[in-house]
């Protein structure tokens, strides 16, 4: 089944393979042949009921926080520039952006110096609209 120049093949090697369930809320985007589509692969669709939106909030916040962050503030060429923009998003949200929901701390910190003399360095990512600044061990 083809739906805008994908197939299920693409579904099957993309990011839902090997996943059972696809766990979406009640947007018109999910049509009724998209979830076919999505059928067809083994993936079982779960709507969630109306009028929950706790039921979604992590993935909303995490959707609010990409968009103001970085989608909103670049303009991308193409798909390969999106999924760069999405990976380097992903890793500065993984390792260097501080989470108020865990006491301001990193979700998987790297190795820093304790030594308040420690030279400061900055990791920049997309051409330094994401900033990390750290001690950097000698």
């Amino acid at each position: 089944m083809t739906q805008v120049g994908r197939n299920v093949t693409d579904v099957e090697d993309g990011v839902l393979a090997g996943k059972r369930y696809l766990i979406h809320d009640r947007d018109p985007l999910f049509t009724a042949d998209f979830l076919a589509m999505i059928g067809e692969t083994g993936v079982k669709s779960v709507k969630l009921p109306p009028r929950s939106p706790n039921l979604n909030a992590h993935a909303e916040r995490f959707v609010r926080s990409i968009k103001e962050s970085c989608l909103d503030q670049m303009i991308f060429f193409g798909e390969d520039s999106l999924r760069t923009g999405i990976r380097e998003f992903m890793a500065h949200y993984h390792r260097e952006r501080n989470h108020q929901g865990l006491g301001n701390r990193l979700l998987m910190p790297d190795r820093v110096s304790t030594d308040p003399d420690a030279r400061v360095v900055r990791r920049k990512r997309l051409g330094g609209m994401l900033n990390y600044y750290y001690r950097a061990v000698a």
